[in-house]
């Protein structure tokens, strides 16, 4: 834990414990004025709970999230909690707020678990909680519960077992850095997970491989071209070896012929094209396309 990390949290708390109870009377008046739109007065409600924010806060921080971002998911949640309070209810404030508070926490947890989208309903987000209640009870991770526990969890939530499962695997750590040093097996820092990737570009030496083969082709080709007769050859050429192909139409133009003419001519010299270079691609040891 940070130095400023502490010193936040710590006067947060201490802010929170040392504002004094409203009485039952004193909570009422300012919950109407508040309703009425009386901002100071929300304020001040929000105040005087802040010490059901941080306690409740402090029950989550075993999921490993700074307690002081808990406390400002949580107050968030006693905003809106305020917002809703009716004072003719039944209730006191502080517990209605609990709920708002506890849901609000909630959806931070599990929003921050995983850049992986946890669940899409409510049942998953009960789900993830119930997972990692039953995992500390037995002392071990989500992904090590056997089919027993999970069987149980399935039922409670009405979820077929490989869906608990799936998510019991999936919520078992926080997501990690690929920048972040791995370690051997003596304990030794080594390079990280995203060292450890294969590159998506080709190394210095494929690259290499690739231009040499593609001059060969290159060449090859041109060979081809030179055994078909020149208005074939001038096809090929305009169709496939152009920057920007012009139509058959354009083609027939230029050479005389219909645009249905340079369509059977193209047909016909592809097809040529691939017979002669079969033979000179197998001499050069180049797959055959």
């Amino acid at each position: 834990m940070s130095a400023s990390f502490g010193w936040a949290s710590g006067c947060l708390t201490t802010l929170a414990h040392r504002l004094p109870y409203l009485s039952p009377d004193e909570e009422r008046d300012l919950a109407l004025r508040s309703a009425a739109g009386d901002e100071r007065a929300a304020e001040r409600l929000v105040e005087t709970h802040l010490r059901v924010v941080v306690r409740i806060a402090r029950s989550y921080g075993r999921f490993g999230l700074p307690v002081n971002e808990l406390i400002q998911e949580g107050t968030l949640g006693l905003i809106q909690a305020v917002r809703k309070f009716n004072p003719d209810g039944g209730a006191r404030l502080g517990t209605y707020a609990m709920w708002w508070i506890r849901a609000a926490i909630q959806d931070y947890v599990v929003r921050s678990w995983s850049l992986v989208r946890v669940g899409k309903t409510a049942a998953h987000k009960a789900l993830f909680f119930a997972l990692k209640r039953v995992a500390a009870e037995r002392r071990t991770s989500s992904d090590k519960l056997d089919e027993a526990a999970l069987t149980v969890l399935a039922s409670r939530f009405d979820m077929p077992p490989a869906e608990v499962s799936g998510l019991a695997h999936r919520i078992a750590r926080l997501d990690r850095s690929l920048d972040v040093p791995a370690h051997d097996a003596d304990g030794d820092e080594t390079e990280s997970l995203l060292d450890q990737l294969p590159a998506d570009q080709p190394s210095p030496e494929e690259l290499v491989e690739q231009r040499s083969i593609g001059r060969v082709w290159h060449g090859l080709i041109d060979r081809a071209l030179a055994m078909l007769p020149a208005r074939e050859a001038a096809i090929i050429r305009h169709r496939h070896m152009s920057e920007v192909a012009p139509t058959f139409e354009a083609i027939g133009r230029e050479l005389g012929i219909s645009k249905d003419r340079v369509r059977q001519l193209e047909k016909r010299a592809l097809a040529r094209l691939r017979e002669l270079l079969q033979p000179l691609a197998a001499a050069h040891g180049l797959p055959g396309n």
